[in-house]
């Protein structure tokens, strides 16, 4: 690909130094070595300096600003959103934290069914209902129990009518919807070979609902969500795991219900993911994945504001967390994956809060070499938000594009340029502002 290097305009008029932490701005002179480096930058990046709708913003280790375009500005920031879900998530429950289900036996009528309540765990893969599976089978073995007739869900934790915004009805994995029990992110790894429709992921079995949902694929391999109706996502766990209990050796009836568990009963095995947090988060960022960004958002509310949770309670903890880490103004999160068009946050914002995440700064993915960050996309949005590595520095930057970017990696070349002309920095004076 072809890069264009255009002498920027009016590279500067005079130098600014944005307090991108304080909203400060103050006039000073410009180093020639800053203003020099800062040029190449906007020269590099000439169709970045001219957008109408785009906002950058790039500190040195002393949280000075090197590069600042409208950095003030509120812009969609699409998945880099998820930075905000995340810290809010990890500075609530520390990175070490585990997400837990409760399971329950019950008899009733002379039938015996294993009562699975649900909290929203966002990683109940497979592999982790073959763990509790195993579990459970350890613990049947000491009860004497052989044979259940059924499994009795209890996914009250969640709102029954429960809608994000920014929500989609497609079948891609990225508009799958959010549940208190759900198995495999709420999606299907499906495969329809000679007609037939198989598993195509040797650790998943392939379940009666599962096979009606992949029959009308076309051939090849696709992964698809579950439907917008949650109770569909919500029988296929029960069904999954029941596929893996059968593997295990326990005798399965097909039953499944919906019903409360009551609040003072104990449960017979709780089950607490192997994952942490901090390892539900990383391929979060790395795959951008709603789901898990949705159903932490979701958790965080029903933990902080009461079960169950809500769309409107997401709505509480977002202005209410940033408020207290924060205090920003103008600020204005709905959902935690960044679907929604009515999230707004400005690059001095999203800078602040990669200041606070440096903790946890290595859960994010190397997008180019030395830059790790978190990327966001929608239709007339890209956005870019993490850290450029210097040396033993992590420089934080924030891009954010609400137009018609040149090619859909653009944001990618802005943060190379980035990246290769902070390499090339010397000592630096204050910050040259793109002109107007």
């Amino acid at each position: 690909m072809t890069k264009r290097f255009v002498q920027f305009r009016r590279v500067c008029r005079q130098g600014l130094l944005v307090g991108a932490l304080l909203g400060v701005v103050t006039t000073l002179p410009v180093a020639p070595a800053q203003a020099a480096s800062e040029a190449a930058v906007w020269q590099a990046l000439p169709e970045l300096s001219q957008m109408q709708q785009a906002g950058l913003l790039v500190l040195d280790s002393h949280k000075t600003p090197l590069v600042s375009k409208a950095a003030g500005e509120a812009f969609v920031p699409a998945s880099t959103t998820k930075l905000v879900t995340a810290f809010i998530a990890l500075s609530h429950w520390g990175a070490e934290h585990r997400f837990k289900t409760d399971f329950f036996l019950q008899t009733h009528q002379d039938k015996r069914y294993l009562r699975v309540k649900g909290y929203g765990d966002p990683f109940l893969t497979s592999e982790e209902l073959q763990r509790v599976a195993a579990n459970l089978q350890t613990r049947f073995q000491q009860a004497g129990v052989g044979r259940l007739d059924g499994i009795v869900l209890d996914v009250s934790y969640f709102d029954s009518d429960l809608t994000l915004p920014g929500s989609g009805s497609s079948d891609n994995p990225y508009d799958a919807v959010p549940s208190a029990l759900a198995a495999n992110f709420n999606t299907l790894y499906l495969a329809k070979i000679g007609g037939k429709v198989v598993s195509a992921e040797p650790q998943t079995p392939l379940t009666p609902l599962a096979q009606a949902l992949g029959r009308d694929l076309k051939p090849g391999k696709q992964r698809i969500n579950n439907g917008t109706d949650a109770q569909v996502g919500q029988r296929y766990f029960a069904e999954l795991l029941a596929a893996f209990l059968r593997q295990q050796g326990t005798v399965m009836g097909d039953e499944v219900r919906w019903a409360k568990v009551a609040n003072d009963a104990q449960p017979f095995y709780r089950h607490w993911n192997a994952m942490t947090l901090a390892e539900v988060v990383k391929p979060m960022m790395k795959y951008s994945t709603n789901f898990i960004a949705n159903q932490l958002a979701l958790k965080l509310s029903a933990e902080l504001y009461g079960a169950p949770a809500s769309a409107d309670k997401v709505r509480r903890l977002f202005a209410e967390q940033l408020a207290a880490h924060f205090d920003w103004q103008g600020a204005y999160i709905e959902e935690g994956a960044g679907l929604s068009r009515n999230n707004r946050l400005s690059p001095q914002q999203l800078v602040a809060l990669l200041e606070a995440f440096r903790p946890w700064k290595a859960l994010l993915p190397e997008v180019e070499q030395g830059v790790f960050a978190k990327s966001g996309s929608l239709i007339g949005v890209s956005a870019l938000a993490g850290y450029i590595q210097q040396q033993q520095d992590w420089l934080p930057f924030v891009l954010m594009i609400n137009e018609q970017v040149p090619y859909y990696l653009y944001r990618n070349e802005v943060a190379k340029v980035l990246a290769r002309e902070l390499r090339a920095e010397k000592p630096r004076g204050p910050v040259m502002q793109a002109a107007p």
